[in-house]
């Protein structure tokens, strides 16, 4: 696309976009919740929120709800007014990380795509892995040994059990309810405390675990997607179902600043992965 058509249709959704307060950039957040977002607005979340808001001219505003179940009935599709049935004004307009092609919302192209990571504190007595068939390999004496992170549901508990080594496995809930802590914090915490020694976890969450600690810390090893069982994931973000004009505004603006979106991302040492062509290719036709 040359720069020319891609200038024109920027102003030509921001103009379709009047009606929706175009003064403000709605985002709807977790105040806890690094490295994606945090009342701070120290997250990856809250820094591409920030560049989309600058670039478009608009006041960065946030709507804050825990992202657990309700998450999106709270906050994208829950009006300002609830006394107003057919009220067309909504707390906020953008979810800024759902997983692409989400049914609870309408999702613009993908922007990033990690992956699940096994990651292994330094200097417990597992330094020599370098590759997660040697968790299944090992003597049954030392296998027995390992102390894993599991969680009450994802591909990492699947590989476990696949793998015979859901006896290691140290549970831990995806939705905690803890007011302190999200997950990311909880095991970051942990593994400090050598509760655990190592665990599977989303590519972002294992990044934000890494900065909080000495570099060289851990050693982060890729999951590898097989028959069943994939950990491979492109994430998008959302707005309301129907809502056509902004998914295409922020389609453009996702195009127009993919080099910033990535250095951002980069920052926060999240394993990246090339999008598939076909994925980055959606427009308001899909």
């Amino acid at each position: 696309m040359s720069i020319t058509k891609l200038f024109a249709g920027l102003c030509l959704a921001a103009f379709t976009l009047s009606a929706y307060a175009a003064d403000t950039f709605k985002v709807c957040a977790d105040p806890l919740n690094p490295p994606y977002s945090t009342k701070q607005q120290d997250g990856f979340e809250n820094k591409i929120a920030e560049l989309f808001a600058k670039e478009l001219g608009q006041t960065l505003e946030y709507t804050w709800f825990p992202q657990r179940i309700g998450f999106i009935r709270n906050t994208l599709t829950a009006p300002v007014n609830d006394k107003e049935v057919d009220s067309k004004v909504f707390k906020c307009d953008v979810v800024m990380n759902v997983p692409d092609g989400s049914d609870m919302t309408l999702t613009t192209q993908p922007y990033y795509r990690s992956t699940y990571v096994l990651l292994i504190a330094k200097g417990r007595g597992w330094d020599d892995i370098t590759d997660t068939k040697q968790l299944v390999l090992m003597p049954l004496q030392r296998q027995e040994k390992l102390q894993i992170a599991m969680f009450d549901r994802g591909p990492g508990t699947t590989w476990m059990q696949k793998n015979g080594l859901l006896d290691q496995g140290i549970p831990y809930q995806s939705m905690s309810g803890d007011d302190d802590n999200n997950i990311a914090m909880q095991l970051d915490k942990d593994l400090k405390a050598k509760k655990i020694d190592m665990v599977i976890l989303w590519g972002p969450l294992a990044g934000y675990i890494m900065s909080q600690s000495p570099k060289n810390s851990y050693t982060l090893i890729p999951m590898t997607s097989a028959q069943g069982i994939q950990f491979e994931f492109s994430m998008a973000m959302g707005v309301r179902n129907g809502d056509k004009a902004r998914k295409a505004l922020l389609d453009k603006l996702i195009q127009s600043k993919s080099a910033q979106i990535r250095q951002i991302m980069e920052a926060y040492n999240i394993p990246l992965l090339d999008i598939p062509k076909d994925t980055q290719q959606k427009t308001d036709d899909d």
